[in-house]
Order: C-alpha cells, then structure tokens, then sequence
C-alpha cells in the first residue's frame, strides 16, 4: 500500500471541480441529480470518456501539487456523488423516475425500484484503474452508501426500506471487491441522509453499512454531512450531528464529518474513540481561501478532542461546486496547515495540541 506514515495525514472527501469545458455548471449548481443528468455534459457521447480522462488527470495533477497524501480522482466522470452507481444497477428504472417531496415542498426525481436490485458488472472499475496508472500517490475511491441510495430512491419492490437497503449493500460490495483489487488504497461510502432520518437508520444502516464493507481489507471510511456548502447554508445546518455515535458499531476505520463550515462542537468526537477522524478543515461555505494559519487553528481544535494519530485532515465536502483555483488554494492551504502542525507535534509543541479523546 502506498498509505502515508506521517501524522496528520491530507486526502480530499471526493469531489474536485469539473471544469467549465466538461460541463455545465451552472447547471450542475442546481441540484444534486439522483437519476441521470446526460445534459450536464458538454461533448458528445463519442468524445466524452476521453475528455473525462483528460479532465480527472489535471484534477490528480491539482492534489499532488496541492500536497495531498490520498488523492482521488475529483469524481470528474459524475454528475452527482450517487447517481451514477445507483442507475447503473439492475432493478432500477431511472428513465421513469418517482418524485420526492422534500419538507420544503421542493419535488426530486428519483429512480424507480423495479425489480431485484443486481449489479450488471462493475460501474467505477475504470476510474479506479486510470486513477491507480496515473499517481504513484494512496489512492482513493467513493462509493454511495447502501442506506443513502434506499432513502433517494422509490421502493416499488421490496417489503420494506431494510431489505432495499440491504440489497444496495449487497451491490456495493461486490463493487467494493472490484475497487480493491483494482488497487483502491482506501474505499469510502457516502452516507449523508443517515442524519436526515436518524430513527431509520437506528434499524438498520449500521447493518447495511457493515454488509457493504464485508471482505474488505484496505482502510475503509463513512463519510456524512449536513449537505453541500453551496446547496445549504452554514447558518442553517445544525451544530451535532443526529446519527453519529452509532457509527462507532461499524467496521469502517475512518469516519469523516463536516465541521468547518457548521463550525461543529468537536465535543461529540468522544463517542468515536475507537476510530480514526477524517475532520473537514476547510468552509466550502466562504469563497475566500483561508490562510494555512487560520486552517491550523482547526485542526489544532480537532487535536484537542483526538489524538494526532488518529486525526485525517480533509476539506469540507462539495469540492466540485467551486471555482477550481478556489479549491486548488484551499487544498494548499489546508496541506501547508498540516505540515506546520505536524512540525509542532514532532518538537514537542504545547500539549493542547496532542490531547487525546
């Protein structure tokens, strides 16, 4: 494995912006697509793979200048985080979608669940083989999350919610084992909406998220959010999470959290003590590029409620939604903050920044 050894470990929660040639932003800043969005696209069928290569190796090329230590592929090759992978499995009907009702009145399509959900044969195996052949840097690839996909879907199948998560579990994983054996360093599975319906996820998506990443041997994380900077207002999103402490049950290694923009209480870190902490440092919410002075102080704070040894250092998420200079200094600041951490904890700095939960 090409892990780094060093404490205070850089990577990216997924996302990288998609440049302007490639797609349509302003479209894409609308929504997050849970069917299809072909018309994002800016070039024709026959062209697109190519460009999209072309676009991922720039966006691999951004993270290692950045300083990055666990790079992903920007998750150029898709329109939202979910969609791609959830349409691509049998059982599906995403050109017939349902609408969803949000609690604001907003309708959301969403795909159909038809029939037995199966994967057709693997969806994201050639990102990770041109990811893996184009840095010699940890590697790492994103998957939805089992239970996110049953809340972002309509069940027309299934006797219930739990036995459509568990069959997106079953999806997932088979994906997973591909994605490993494909040289993925670390595999992460996004699970945001297990805060949006916390009583359900109580009942089983520990349960799906552990089916998910059964067999896998490489570093595994969850990732949750209150939602992406550029869709939901700081001011808005709540100061803990709702479904947080019961992740400590799965067998993830890393469970990483939105904390800048929320300017989240680090206090609820003590019911984690058992994993590491992939703890967002940068406000996605503010387009100014924080200086690396101002990104030390957050994970200084983040020190102060987990031991450096168990500390990941990650930006907010929602990275494709901003200006792609924005994000590149961003990410330098946030790797020069770790660099000067780190020299701090290595000459023995004040103790407040090695306190452990």
């Amino acid at each position: 494995m090409n892990l780094p050894r060093h404490l205070l470990p850089t990577t990216v929660v997924g996302s990288y912006p998609q440049p302007e040639w490639l797609v349509d932003r302003a479209m894409l800043s609308k929504s997050v697509p849970r069917t299809r969005m072909h018309a994002m696209w800016r070039l024709p069928p026959e062209h697109l793979q190519e460009a999209q290569d072309d676009a991922t190796i720039v966006a691999i090329r951004d993270m290692e200048r950045a300083g990055i230590d666990v790079v992903t592929d920007g998750e150029i090759r898709r329109e939202s985080y979910s969609n791609r992978f959830a349409t691509a499995l049998e059982g599906i009907d995403a050109d017939n979608p349902a609408l969803i009702s949000a609690r604001n009145g907003t309708q959301t399509p969403v795909p159909r669940v038809v029939g037995p959900v199966k994967r057709k044969g693997p969806v994201e195996l050639h990102d990770m083989e041109f990811l893996r052949k184009n840095t010699d840097r940890a590697a790492k690839i994103t998957l939805p999350g089992p239970f996110t996909m049953s809340q972002q879907a309509r069940n027309e199948f299934y006797k219930d919610d739990e036995e459509l998560a568990m069959a997106f579990a079953e999806a997932v994983n088979a994906e997973a084992l591909d994605l490993q054996k494909a040289g993925a360093d670390v595999i992460q599975l996004d699970e945001p909406w297990v805060r949006n319906n916390p009583d359900l996820a109580r009942r089983y998506a520990v349960k799906a998220i552990n089916r998910a990443l059964a067999g896998i041997t490489v570093p595994t994380v969850v990732h949750l959010c209150f939602g992406y900077a550029a869709v939901v207002p700081g001011s808005t999103k709540p100061a803990g999470y709702s479904f947080l402490a019961e992740l400590a049950d799965t067998c993830a290694e890393q469970i990483s959290i939105e904390a800048a923009q929320p300017r989240l209480d680090l206090g609820v870190l003590k019911d984690l003590s058992s994993k590491k902490i992939m703890l967002g440092v940068l406000d996605l919410g503010n387009p100014e590029i924080e200086t690396a002075a101002i990104v030390a102080d957050r994970i200084r704070n983040g020190l102060k409620h987990v031991a450096a040894e168990r500390l990941v250092v990650a930006p907010d998420c929602g990275m494709k939604y901003m200006p792609r200079h924005v994000a590149f200094g961003k990410l330098k600041a946030m790797c020069d903050a770790a660099a000067i951490v780190r020299k701090e904890i290595s000459e023995g700095a004040s103790p407040r920044t090695q306190t452990s939960a």
